[in-house]
């Protein structure tokens, strides 16, 4: 340590063999950036203007929306400056802040699919009582309980990585700041803050997981018992949405930190999923087969075309109205 000096920013560099393809990746990442920025934004404000939707189930989603926005926004504007030829270096404590965002948004979103699973199964299996389960003080203890561990759970990951002194080369082998990549580049023995993280986040994906399977084996066995196949159909479409985020959310984690090979492309290509095609899916996923959520946002896209109407004719009314006067 004595004879090198600490590592004060790193290089980003990018996802491997897509050289000469930089403004094609910036025109397909742009896309999907602002489909859901807009497509969460738009879920956000049907549920914020809807009386409707007003319910545990929807305030769940609202959040869910809120994560979508920001997560990609820790690495996504920072990669495409770099695909229009930016600087690719990216300060110390920049790394360490990617790094303690990028897992506090994605556990918080790991925590919160567990509460929509839970809610899905108070309302199927304890309808009668769902209000009284589900009540307002509830649902804000979860969601608060859901931001303090991720809170918690990114701190301790962010402090074991960046305790390590970082001396040597400083090229960080992915588009933003993960566990994997970072680590590698440390000058000391990081076999303590690998396990730890790996088991860790391994603890966390697979405790909610088998909470979110726990939940839907009771929904099944609900639903299974319903006499009438419309009271079926109904039920399996409430879940249908969520269970299908729920499986391209866990896809990517598992691929990331628990597969045991590792793959510069594969390391490089499934966070691309899991931060930048994942959140702009879960839109749609919500919307397409949700009757609720698709006549609010009608009336919210209608709303907006009325006002940017009269807004546009605004100016011709007040000439004509001042004309006649």
């Amino acid at each position: 340590m004595r004879n090198h000096t600490p590592v004060t920013e790193f290089l980003l560099m990018g996802i491997p063999h897509t050289q000469g393809l930089e403004h094609a990746l910036f025109v397909f990442f742009l896309a999907f950036y602002l489909l859901t920025l807009v497509g969460n934004l738009l879920i956000l404000l049907a549920i914020l203007t809807s009386s409707n939707l007003h319910t545990p189930m929807y305030f769940f989603l609202g959040n869910l929306s809120v994560f979508d926005i920001f997560f990609p926004s820790v690495s996504s504007p920072k990669m495409m400056l770099y695909l229009l030829g930016r600087s690719r270096t990216i300060s110390y404590q920049g790394c360490a802040c990617q790094l303690f965002f990028y897992h506090f948004l994605g556990c918080t979103e790991c925590f919160l699919y567990t509460v929509m699973a839970y809610d899905r199964f108070a309302a199927i299996c304890h309808p009668l009582r769902y209000t009284a389960i589900m009540n307002p003080r509830v649902c804000a203890i979860l969601t608060l309980s859901t931001w303090m561990g991720s809170s918690v759970h990114a701190s301790v990951l962010t402090f074991l990585v960046f305790k390590l002194p970082y001396c040597g080369p400083k090229k960080v082998g992915n588009f933003f700041c993960d566990i994997p990549v970072v680590l590698s580049l440390a000058c000391a023995d990081t076999s303590l803050a690998h396990r730890v993280s790996v088991t860790n986040v391994g603890v966390v994906a697979l405790l909610c997981f088998l909470l979110v399977l726990t939940s839907y084996t009771r929904i099944v066995i609900s639903i299974l018992r319903i006499s009438s196949s419309e009271g079926r159909h109904r039920a399996f479409s409430t879940c249908s949405a969520h269970l299908t985020s729920v499986l391209l959310f866990y896809g990517p984690v598992i691929l990331i930190y628990l597969w045991p090979a590792s793959n510069p492309w594969m390391d490089s290509v499934v966070p691309l999923f899991n931060n930048i095609v994942n959140p702009s899916l879960n839109p749609l996923i919500y919307s397409l087969r949700n009757k609720d959520m698709k006549l609010a946002l009608r009336k919210v896209l209608l709303a907006q075309c009325l006002s940017l109407t009269v807004s546009e004719f605004s100016p011709f009314l007040q000439w004509r109205q001042s004309s006649f006067q």
